[in-house]
């Protein structure tokens, strides 16, 4: 069975090198949802809790909130990292706050504490479901992600994992760790 969430992310891009309106900075918000696959234990009732997806996703993509994502070959970046030096907040002020940790993978790198992502390719909504995949596909079983921002959406599936049946914590469905207890609430098994 299958469990979602969704995430609302605000952030600004541009094409470069698109012929078309695209190729001027503007903003989105973009709607990503997760779908997550695993068993239902009795008792349980629950694939997976959706708050807990939210949490173990949200700690990454909030790099994307409210953050300007730019190709690496962009001439904006330097620019703006240059704006941004002068401005003495490139290396973060105590206001931001809208952040998770730093991260690179082969087809992006946050840079938090400037509110940027950096991609290896233009950030379309098909780029977005690639990043996030990547991003996430080691923390959660993602069966599929849709990620829609204006009028453009793009979604994939993923072949997942044959699930065995789990060890869930019976207050709260979180996965029981390898000592049969819960991190979330601490019951013991």
């Amino acid at each position: 069975m299958r469990s979602f969430t969704t995430l609302d992310l605000q952030y600004a891009h541009r094409f470069y090198g698109f012929k078309g309106e695209a190729q001027y900075l503007h903003g989105h918000t973009g709607i990503l949802t997760l779908e997550v696959e695993d068993t239902i234990n009795a008792g349980v009732n629950m694939v997976f809790p959706c708050n807990e997806v939210k949490n173990i996703a949200w700690d990454v993509l909030r790099n994307f909130d409210h953050a300007l994502i730019l190709r690496e070959d962009d001439p904006l970046l330097p620019a703006i990292l240059g704006v941004y030096e002068k401005q003495g907040i490139k290396n973060g002020t105590p206001q931001n706050k809208m952040k998770g940790p730093a991260f690179q993978t082969e087809l992006a790198t946050a840079y938090p504490e400037s509110r940027l992502v950096v991609t290896k390719e233009t950030m379309t909504v098909e780029g977005m479901i690639k990043i996030v995949y990547d991003l996430l596909k080691d923390k959660l079983n993602i069966a599929k992600i849709t990620f829609t921002s204006g009028v453009n959406g793009a979604t994939q599936e993923y072949c997942t994992e044959q699930q065995q049946e789990k060890d869930r914590c019976p207050l709260c469905g979180i996965l029981l760790n390898e000592n049969g207890v819960c991190p979330k609430c601490g019951y013991r098994k």
